[in-house]
Protein backbone atom coordinates (compact mmCIF):
# COMPACT_ATOMS: atom_id res chain seq x y z
CA UNK A 1 0.00 0.00 0.00
CA UNK A 2 1.32 3.20 -1.00
CA UNK A 3 1.56 5.66 1.28
CA UNK A 4 2.87 9.68 0.88
CA UNK A 5 3.59 11.77 4.43
CA UNK A 6 3.94 15.17 3.89
CA UNK A 7 5.42 17.29 6.56
CA UNK A 8 7.02 20.98 6.84
CA UNK A 9 3.99 23.67 6.17
CA UNK A 10 3.02 26.14 8.20
CA UNK A 11 2.40 30.20 8.31
CA UNK A 12 5.38 32.29 7.12
CA UNK A 13 5.51 36.43 6.35
CA UNK A 14 5.78 37.32 2.61
CA UNK A 15 9.61 36.53 1.53
CA UNK A 16 9.89 34.15 3.81
CA UNK A 17 11.37 30.70 3.34
CA UNK A 18 9.82 27.15 3.47
CA UNK A 19 10.98 23.47 3.12
CA UNK A 20 8.21 21.07 2.70
CA UNK A 21 8.74 17.58 2.88
CA UNK A 22 7.20 13.67 1.52
CA UNK A 23 7.93 10.39 2.52
CA UNK A 24 7.07 7.96 0.60
CA UNK A 25 6.60 4.12 1.21
CA UNK A 26 4.59 0.65 -0.30
CA UNK A 27 6.78 0.96 -3.75
CA UNK A 28 10.79 1.27 -4.94
CA UNK A 29 10.55 4.94 -4.76
CA UNK A 30 13.64 5.50 -7.03
CA UNK A 31 11.33 4.10 -9.87
CA UNK A 32 8.81 6.55 -9.80
CA UNK A 33 8.67 9.95 -10.75
CA UNK A 34 6.97 12.46 -8.21
CA UNK A 35 5.54 15.71 -8.24
CA UNK A 36 4.30 18.25 -6.00
CA UNK A 37 0.67 20.29 -6.83
CA UNK A 38 -1.20 22.74 -4.74
CA UNK A 39 -4.49 23.56 -4.33
CA UNK A 40 -6.04 27.21 -2.78
CA UNK A 41 -9.43 27.80 -1.59
CA UNK A 42 -11.94 28.16 -4.07
CA UNK A 43 -9.27 27.04 -7.01
CA UNK A 44 -8.99 24.03 -8.81
CA UNK A 45 -5.33 21.67 -8.02
CA UNK A 46 -2.60 23.11 -9.94
CA UNK A 47 1.22 21.33 -10.59
CA UNK A 48 3.94 23.45 -9.04
CA UNK A 49 6.98 20.78 -10.22
CA UNK A 50 7.98 17.30 -11.32
CA UNK A 51 11.56 15.35 -10.77
CA UNK A 52 12.20 12.52 -12.83
CA UNK A 53 13.90 9.32 -11.47
CA UNK A 54 17.10 10.09 -10.69
CA UNK A 55 16.07 14.49 -10.53
CA UNK A 56 17.89 15.33 -13.84
CA UNK A 57 14.76 16.74 -15.27
CA UNK A 58 12.72 19.33 -12.80
CA UNK A 59 10.08 20.74 -14.81
CA UNK A 60 8.67 24.09 -12.48
CA UNK A 61 5.26 26.16 -13.04
CA UNK A 62 5.79 29.60 -14.48
CA UNK A 63 4.60 31.43 -11.10
CA UNK A 64 7.37 29.49 -9.39
CA UNK A 65 10.18 29.17 -11.12
CA UNK A 66 13.54 30.52 -10.11
CA UNK A 67 11.76 30.53 -6.56
CA UNK A 68 11.08 26.87 -5.00
CA UNK A 69 13.59 23.99 -5.60
CA UNK A 70 12.38 20.33 -5.71
CA UNK A 71 14.91 17.45 -5.29
CA UNK A 72 14.56 14.04 -4.08
CA UNK A 73 16.88 11.41 -1.93
CA UNK A 74 16.18 8.04 -3.14
CA UNK A 75 17.83 6.44 -0.17
CA UNK A 76 15.52 8.02 1.98
CA UNK A 77 12.22 7.71 -0.16
CA UNK A 78 11.90 11.53 0.37
CA UNK A 79 10.72 14.66 -1.79
CA UNK A 80 12.02 17.99 -0.91
CA UNK A 81 10.23 21.42 -2.43
CA UNK A 82 12.45 24.48 -1.04
CA UNK A 83 10.11 27.25 -1.42
CA UNK A 84 11.72 30.77 -1.30
CA UNK A 85 10.80 34.23 -1.52
CA UNK A 86 7.22 32.81 -0.70
CA UNK A 87 4.22 35.41 -1.89
CA UNK A 88 1.00 35.71 -0.58
CA UNK A 89 -0.35 33.62 -3.50
CA UNK A 90 1.86 30.69 -3.36
CA UNK A 91 -1.30 30.15 -0.24
CA UNK A 92 -2.58 27.00 -0.42
CA UNK A 93 -2.98 23.19 0.66
CA UNK A 94 0.44 21.83 -0.66
CA UNK A 95 0.26 17.48 -2.32
CA UNK A 96 2.80 15.52 -2.72
CA UNK A 97 2.31 13.18 -5.49
CA UNK A 98 3.97 9.87 -6.98
CA UNK A 99 3.43 8.71 -10.79
CA UNK A 100 1.37 5.56 -11.19
CA UNK A 101 3.85 4.22 -13.76
CA UNK A 102 7.29 3.37 -12.85
CA UNK A 103 10.15 5.21 -15.40
CA UNK A 104 7.13 7.62 -16.87
CA UNK A 105 7.93 11.07 -16.09
CA UNK A 106 4.37 13.06 -14.17
CA UNK A 107 1.95 14.59 -15.98
CA UNK A 108 0.89 18.53 -15.33
CA UNK A 109 -2.34 16.70 -15.02
CA UNK A 110 -2.44 13.26 -13.80
CA UNK A 111 -4.48 10.57 -14.66
CA UNK A 112 -3.83 8.27 -11.77
CA UNK A 113 -1.06 7.31 -9.65
CA UNK A 114 -0.99 8.32 -5.89
CA UNK A 115 -1.45 11.65 -3.38
CA UNK A 116 -0.47 12.14 0.16
CA UNK A 117 -3.13 14.21 3.02
CA UNK A 118 -1.54 17.62 2.07
CA UNK A 119 0.62 20.37 4.05
CA UNK A 120 -1.19 23.81 4.55
CA UNK A 121 1.14 26.60 3.55
CA UNK A 122 -0.33 30.23 4.56
CA UNK A 123 1.83 33.58 3.17
CA UNK A 124 0.81 36.86 5.19
CA UNK A 125 1.36 40.07 3.68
Amino acid sequence: QVQLVESGGGLVQAGGSLTLSCVASGRTFSLYAMGWFRQAPGKDREFVAAISLTGGYTPYADSVKGRFIISRDNAKNTLTLQMNSLKPEDTAIYYCHQGRDPNIMVSRSPDGGFWGQGTQVTVSS
